[in-house]
C-alpha cells in the first residue's frame, strides 16, 4: 500500500467518523426534543391548553443542526489537519525515497 493510499484511507476514516459523530449528535438533540415535547404536552393538556409540535420541534431541529456541525467540523478539521501533518512528517525507519522508487 503506498502512502498515498494510506493518505486517503486516513482520511476518508476521519470523515466518516465526523459523520457518524453528526448524526449521533443530531439525533440525539432530536430525542431528547421529542421527550421534552412529550412531557410538556401532557402537562399543558392538564391544563386545558393545547402545546403544537411545531413550536418545540422545529427549533430543536434548527439547535440540532448547528450543534452537529459544530462537533463533526472540529472533528473534521482535527483528522484533516492530523493526516496533513502526519502524512508530512519524516517518520523514523523510513526512506526518505517516495513510495513510487520501492517498486
Amino acid at each position: 500500500m503506498t502512502s498515498r493510499t494510506k493518505v486517503r484511507l486516513a482520511l476518508l476514516l476521519w470523515i466518516v467518523l465526523a459523520f457518524s459523530v453528526w448524526n449521533v449528535v443530531f439525533d440525539r438533540v432530536l430525542v431528547l426534543a421529542g421527550r421534552r415535547y412529550s412531557h410538556d404536552a401532557v402537562l399543558a393538556a392538564r391544563a386545558g391548553q393545547y402545546l403544537r409540535i411545531d413550536d418545540v420541534m422545529r427549533p430543536a431541529v434548527a439547535d440540532g443542526v448547528r450543534v452537529a456541525s459544530t462537533a463533526g467540523g472540529a472533528i473534521a478539521v482535527f483528522g484533516v489537519s492530523a493526516v496533513w501533518l502526519a502524512s508530512r512528517r519524516q517518520w523514523p525507519g523510513t526512506a526518505a525515497t517516495s513510495d513510487t522508487a520501492r517498486t
